[in-house]
């Protein structure tokens, strides 16, 4: 967005939400139509010149709380009461839950990595615009802009940054490269392992649990495997991918050629940071968000109530 543009939508987007103008007071003191203000504070909406925070009551089960605490040696938990509200208000809601818990990180000299994905999306989103912190925003994973779109790492690093007057340190480099002996070459390189350095001493990790859906997968989607392949993943026991890397449902990485080829903090080294918060809900994650847990690179889980309850039915019927 050009700097005129951007300064002309938040000129708007201010007198209309701060000043209390009507659309059509605003359209008559700058000299335009009133159906030219009323696509104006649209497109503000649209790119994030104005961000808009409804600020549901949020329920919580200690109950399921404590029961994920215990059964999957948790250093914390954050449990949603469902109201059954549509998915996209309900992932809302989480994301203002996940990110209360994660502003009391933000008010210190903390590194937080940061993944890709649409949970992480809500949780960054959520963040009050009260918060300051002296935050190192580290990108963990690399980007895969061209599919993921305001969901990528990179832009939400960026949006997070922001948020709290932090500084970015990016990992320039794409999340899957072609082989695994180009993704060693790109590890070699001076900036990557200075990025991957500063994730790796994070704080804080915040991220998502993917599912593998073959209609939605990002991997799909971005052309690095096909739909069939997926499939064929799935049926060889994965079940979800964590910081790009696709797991079984014991919490194994799944030997596939796939792993090798990731740029991005490794399953070890997730596990040596302090707090990883992981933000996902929906039946259809049952088995991701189970795997994930198993892979002991996870210390505190958000999610609703619905999912943690079929978490745990699905751990006391699979238990190994």
């Amino acid at each position: 967005m050009e700097e005129h543009q951007h300064a002309l939508l938040a000129q708007i987007a201010s007198m209309y939400y701060e000043r209390d103008m009507t659309q059509n007071a605003i359209a008559d003191e700058l000299g335009v139509s009133r159906v030219k203000v009323y696509r104006l504070l649209k497109q503000a909406r649209e790119e994030n010149v104005v961000q808009i925070i409804i600020d549901w009551p949020i329920k919580r089960n200690p109950l399921l709380e404590e029961q994920l605490r215990q059964r999957f040696g948790l250093k914390d938990a954050r449990v949603l009461e469902n109201s059954h509200r549509n998915p996209n208000a309900e992932l809302r809601r989480l994301g203002q839950l996940s990110a209360r818990y994660l502003e009391q990180y933000l008010n210190t000299s903390a590194t937080v990595a940061v993944c890709l994905g649409h949970s992480t999306y809500e949780v960054i989103n959520a963040i009050r615009p009260d918060v300051r912190g002296r935050v190192q925003i580290a990108q963990a994973m690399g980007s895969m802009p061209r599919i993921m779109q305001e969901l990528d790492s990179a832009v939400l690093a960026r949006q997070l940054a922001h948020k709290v007057n932090g500084e970015v340190h990016y990992l320039s480099s794409p999340l899957i490269v072609d082989s695994a002996e180009a993704a060693a070459v790109v590890r070699n390189q001076r900036d990557i392992q200075r990025a991957l350095t500063t994730a790796r001493i994070a704080d804080i990790a915040l991220l998502g649990i993917g599912q593998l859906d073959p209609n939605i997968s990002m991997y799909v989607k971005a052309g690095f495997v096909s739909a069939d392949e997926m499939r064929q993943l799935s049926q060889e026991g994965a079940v979800g991918d964590l910081a790009g890397y696709i797991f079984t449902l014991h919490g194994e990485l799944h030997p596939c050629l796939l792993n090798q080829r990731v740029i991005a903090i490794t399953m070890d080294e997730l596990r040596q940071i302090p707090t990883t918060l992981a933000v996902a809900m929906g039946s259809e994650k049952t088995r991701a968000i189970l795997g994930a847990l198993r892979t002991g690179a996870i210390k505190v889980l958000c999610t609703d109530d619905e999912t943690a309850n079929r978490v745990l039915e699905l751990d006391t019927v699979t238990h190994v």
